[in-house]
């Protein structure tokens, strides 16, 4: 009877983790997903695109200063939308219960003042199942040295 009870258990345990496994899979994917809306609303600068995965609390870390979604998306506004070429390089996602983490690399093409120039990035975004649905809360990014 012992034995038959620890087969239950281990079956039980064994069900949960792949149910747990099956569901960070989803949210894997949902959020390298709003990581791709992000470069794409950016590029096109979408302010109604930005402000809908954008919480309205975000701090995002940029040069060493602090700016807030108000002012993020003040900016993109300003901006004439931008032919910059964003590509990922990687990517790591990690879940915590309801928050997500994503610490990576891009490589950034833009042209300024008909010259490309060529940036690496290395960033931190962090992700939180809010009302329904993931949003950006805090993020940064920091060009990296050659």
């Amino acid at each position: 009877m012992r034995t038959i009870g620890r087969f239950f258990i281990l079956l039980c345990a064994s069900t949960a983790l792949l149910g747990q496994q099956a569901d960070q899979s989803g949210t894997v994917t949902a959020i390298r997903a709003l990581e791709h809306e992000w470069v794409e609303g950016q590029s096109r600068n979408d302010a109604r695109v930005l402000d809908l995965i954008f919480d309205n609390a975000l701090v995002y870390v940029e040069y060493g200063g602090l700016v807030s979604k108000a002012e993020y998306l003040a900016r993109i506004k300003r901006q004439n939308p931008q032919l910059d070429q964003i590509k990922y390089e990687g990517t790591n996602v990690r879940i915590f219960g309801d928050t997500a983490i994503v610490i990576g690399t891009y490589r950034e093409k833009r042209v300024k003042n008909s010259e490309t120039e060529a940036q690496r990035w290395r960033f931190i975004d962090t992700w939180v199942y809010k009302n329904g649905s993931w949003v950006l809360i805090a993020a940064g990014a920091a060009p990296v040295s050659r």
